[in-house]
Parts: C-alpha cells; sequence; structure tokens
C-alpha cells in the first residue's frame, strides 16, 4: 500500500524560511547544553517601546476583542494613509490602504491576486525566500537577477531591462535589502520606474526596512511620479518598532487591488487583532525616539560586525547601508556556505545563516544578523576567527 500523501504538489513548491529552521536547531543545541551566539534570526533584541505596549493593553481593557472589518481598522488605515502621504510624498487615501497580520501576507495575497500560470516575475537575488516560494506556488516563474557585491548589492538596470519579456508581470524590489544591506539608489528606482511603465508591470515594492538606514536618507521606489497605479507598497511594523511578534503590516495599492486582496484576508486571516492594530496607530504617532536609538546604536553594532568580519582569515565584507545583516564573502575559506553554517552552529555554537538560505546566487556567503549586542558579536566572531585560523 502506498504512503498517504497529505499535501498537494503546490505546498511541494513552497519552501521553509532558513532562518526559522536554524534558530530551531540552535534552540535543540542550547536546550542540550551547549552555548549558543544568535546572529541568525532577522528580529531586533530590543523590547517594544512602553508606550506601543500600552495602547495595546488600554485597548484590550476597553473589550476591543472582537472580529473588525478584513481590511483593517479605519483608524489605522487613515494614519497610515497620512503616514504614507509624509514619508513618500505621495498623496495617498483611506481607500488604498489595507492591514494584515504583518508583511508575509500581503506578499502572499499580492502575488496570488496577480500572478498567474506561466507569468514572470523579476526577483534580485540573493532574496528573502518568500518571493519566490510564493511565485512558485501559483505556478508563475521567479526570473533572478543579480545583485553584485562589487556595487554594493546593487543590480545592473541593463540586466533588470534585458530580463523582461512579453511575460514579466512583476518586478520585485526590496530596499534596504535583506539578506545583503544593500540599498538602491534614487537614479535606480527612477530607471527601475521607467521600465515598469514602459512595460506595463506591477512593482511589489517591500520597504520593511524603510526606517533602517545609515547614512544616507530612505529613498521609496512609490515616489516616483506615476508609478503608484501599478505599485504595491508594503511596509510594516516588525523591525521599526520591534514587533515581529505582534504581526502587523500594512499595503499600500490601488483600490481593485485592496478589494481582491480583502477577499482573500475574508477567506483566511479573517482580520488583525484589533488591540494590535491600536498599538500599530500609537507606534506611527507616537514619540520616534525610540526608533532613533535603535537604529544609533544598529549603526554602532554594523561598524563593529564589518570590522571584525574582515579580520576572519578568508572573510570579505562590504559595508552595509540599511537594514541589520552583514552579507561577508567567504569564498576565501574554500568552504561552501552551508557546510560553513553548519560548522559554525554544530562546533563552536555560533547560528548564522548560509547564503544560500536565499536562493543559489548567495553561494560563497553568509548572513550575519547584528540584532545582537557588540559584546555578544565580538564575541562571536572571535570565536570564528579561531576556529579558521
Amino acid at each position: 500500500m502506498s504512503e498517504q500523501k497529505f499535501h498537494t504538489d503546490a505546498i511541494d513548491r513552497l519552501t521553509v524560511e532558513g532562518a526559522f529552521t536554524v534558530l530551531a536547531k540552535a534552540r535543540e543545541l542550547e536546550k542540550a547544553g551547549h552555548p549558543m551566539i544568535h546572529l541568525e534570526i532577522g528580529e531586533p533584541d530590543f523590547k517594544t517601546p512602553e508606550n506601543i505596549v500600552n495602547a495595546a493593553i488600554a485597548s484590550l481593557h476597553a473589550g476591543e476583542t472582537h472580529y473588525v472589518p478584513a481590511v483593517g481598522l479605519m483608524e489605522l488605515r487613515e494614519t497610515v494613509a497620512s503616514y504614507i502621504t509624509k514619508t513618500r510624498g505621495v498623496q495617498t487615501s483611506v481607500e488604498e490602504v489595507m492591514i494584515a497580520p504583518g508583511v508575509k501576507p500581503l506578499i502572499f495575497f499580492a502575488i496570488l491576486s496577480l500572478i498567474e500560470a506561466g507569468d514572470e516575475v523579476i526577483i534580485p537575488v540573493p532574496a528573502y525566500p518568500t518571493y519566490g516560494s510564493v511565485v512558485k506556488f501559483v505556478n508563475g516563474v521567479p526570473v533572478p537577477i543579480i545583485l553584485h557585491e562589487e556595487d554594493d548589492f546593487r543590480f545592473d538596470v541593463k540586466q533588470l531591462e534585458k530580463a523582461i519579456t512579453p511575460k514579466t508581470k512583476m518586478i520585485v524590489l526590496n530596499s534596504p535589502q535583506n539578506p545583503t544591506g544593500g540599498v538602491l539608489t534614487k537614479d535606480d528606482l527612477e530607471r527601475v520606474a521607467f521600465l515598469s511603465k514602459k512595460h506595463n508591470l506591477y512593482v511589489l515594492s517591500d520597504e520593511i526596512y524603510s526606517r533602517i538606514m545609515y547614512d544616507e536618507p530612505f529613498v521609496s521606489y512609490y515616489s516616483d511620479p506615476g508609478v503608484k497605479e501599478r505599485t504595491i507598497l508594503v511596509d510594516g511594523f516588525s523591525k521599526s518598532f520591534a514587533m515581529t511578534g505582534w504581526r502587523l503590516g500594512f499595503g499600500v495599492m490601488p483600490k481593485p487591488l485592496v478589494a481582491a486582496m480583502t477577499k482573500l484576508t475574508n477567506n483566511s486571516t479573517a482580520c488583525t487583532c484589533a488591540f494590535v492594530q491600536r498599538a500599530g496607530i500609537e507606534a506611527l504617532t507616537g514619540p520616534q525616539e525610540p526608533v532613533e536609538k535603535m537604529v544609533a546604536e544598529f549603526k554602532k553594532r554594523r561598524d563593529v560586525i564589518v570590522e571584525k568580519l574582515n579580520e576572519v582569515p578568508g572573510f570579505k565584507c562590504r559595508k552595509p547601508k540599511g537594514a541589520f545583516y552583514a552579507f561577508p564573502n567567504i569564498q576565501g575559506t574554500k568552504m561552501k556556505s552551508r557546510d560553513l553554517a553548519v560548522m559554525l552552529l554544530e562546533k563552536i555554537g555560533v547560528a548564522v545563516l548560509s547564503g544560500t538560505a536565499f536562493g543559489e546566487a548567495g553561494e560563497g556567503y553568509l548572513r550575519f544578523s547584528y540584532a545582537n549586542s557588540i559584546s555578544n558579536i565580538e564575541r562571536g566572531i572571535q570565536k570564528i576567527k579561531e576556529a579558521l585560523s
């Protein structure tokens, strides 16, 4: 008798995010008594600011524990519309905003709504794995274009132009970028906008790290004139406000797409918790000093981790311009990325991610999350240095 299969072929096309797999293995080793330095998971190690927590508590005490509209609370949607109008310089209406339990559902729903079998989606790689995973899930075709280390992990716009075919339906942008920390310039974004308008393409602009910039102001793709009509901007609260576990994101997009994605929300997650949305309103309208302090601390850590990584035999690391990831080239070690990541985890108790967790283009690299203390960062890299010496 053959073994029962409990899923469809579409499920086989989905991948699992590597950071959570490595985190689970690291936790197992810790439980077995092995000390571990965590440089793998992409979440701030700061507490959610107290004013945000208090807003959620007040909402709970007020009895906001019931269903709310699938598209999100009107008050939060209005707050987001004002925030986008101010930060992106583009007049945004509440009808163009929807709320979701995190950015991942928004990415998933946008691709489910717009991409059909055979449609091509251009994705700069190495990339956050959810993009390509969901495109494959709907039988779309991910088309990779390479991020260049020598250009601080920006892609060549000429390469993008060559990748566009009659089957191309969407371009995915992520700036600042996970896993490289690379940032697209205003000129890069203007050239992408020109191509998207020329070829009538959708652009999914993942701007979850928009507040975590170090040396220059953030520039949004959404700010380019004339792109609003075919752009899906996704952003949220996880990274900027240390709210990963709260699960709260927002999308800004054309009204008909809001309707389509709200239908998907209605049939899946139903809605986002009311008290979490109240916390989101406080995050955007309350004091911003906690965000500024966190980013300032991340900048200190960035400078330390880049300096220390460049002292490791066989490593070369460029300085990331945004997010909180370092992406060193480890080809000088003569080891495969996954082999080295496994060795560091199991032999010396330093958890990092193989570059291949972000696709084949990540071979020859590791991703370090510097969402940890400077002392732990220094201690972890010293252990790596000793192991490779």
